[in-house]
């Protein structure tokens, strides 16, 4: 998944911002029980390799970027949008790609020139995969895992496999997809049943009811709670994730 800065601005400023992007991350995933295998910040966006559970992704990033986009209007006196309308995902076959979609992601700071081992590069979990950091809430044993069950001769190996790939180049399955729909990567069996199962609900956008009953459906509201004249920071962010998801997914207006 990408997030970027609307019309390629930066979204992180100073190791504060970083921080607090971090703390908003463990956040998400106490809250939403999804997990996080690896990510990238970057000046201007933001790579991560989520694992969902429950809980839609559309719902988890949009709860990050509200809150974020909330911090650094704060932070920096400004108002408006701090990201793009709409995130860039990809559903992924763990099984064929997992491996190289996580050195695609540590390698985003060499691809930059920021670096010249990605180990030196501050903002990504390559430093906690090659034990030189600790994150809480970042996950690496599904990635090490494919290196076996001794995590010190996983990671040797895990780092050998990201050398091999920075040597190698550039893959373009990340950027481009290289499939029909660039939505999904994998093998065509796995593209045939995820498609197989998408299939029924592509169908008709949300109409303003649609939304305003979800959203009171997920946020545990009444039916008519959310016009109701509670102002504490539930209700503000219940109100926000309506126009939000009118504004991106019906054909309805705000107004």
């Amino acid at each position: 998944m990408i997030l970027r800065g609307n019309d390629r601005q930066d979204i992180f400023y100073d190791k504060a911002d970083r921080y607090k992007f971090y703390l908003l991350l463990q956040e998400g995933i106490e809250r939403f029980g999804h997990s996080i295998l690896s990510f990238c910040l970057m000046t201007n966006h933001v790579h991560l390799l989520c694992q969902v559970s429950d809980t839609p992704l559309a719902r988890i990033i949009q709860n990050l970027a509200f809150r974020y986009t909330r911090w650094v209007n704060w932070r920096q006196n400004r108002v408006g949008h701090l990201f793009q309308g709409r995130y860039k995902a990809i559903l992924v076959d763990a099984d064929e790609y997992l491996l190289q979609l996580t050195s695609y992601i540590h390698l985003n700071p060499i691809r930059a020139r920021l670096v010249n081992d990605p180990v030196d590069y501050l903002w990504s979990s390559h430093r906690a995969y090659a034990d030189k950091e600790f994150l809480p809430w970042l996950r690496t044993k599904p990635v090490l895992g494919y290196f076996g069950t001794n995590m010190q001769r996983a990671r040797l190996a895990f780092l050998d496999f990201v050398k091999q790939n920075m040597r190698d180049g550039h893959c373009d399955a990340f950027s481009s997809g290289d499939t029909a729909d660039s939505r999904l990567l994998g093998a065509d069996d796995f593209i045939d049943m995820v498609v197989e199962k998408m299939e029924p609900e592509r169908l008709r956008k949300p109409t303003i009811v649609d939304v305003i009953t979800a959203v009171e459906m997920l946020y545990g509201l009444p039916k008519g709670g959310l016009v109701n004249a509670d102002r504490s920071f539930k209700m503000a962010e219940a109100r926000s994730m309506a126009a939000w998801a009118v504004r991106e997914m019906s054909d309805e207006t705000l107004t």
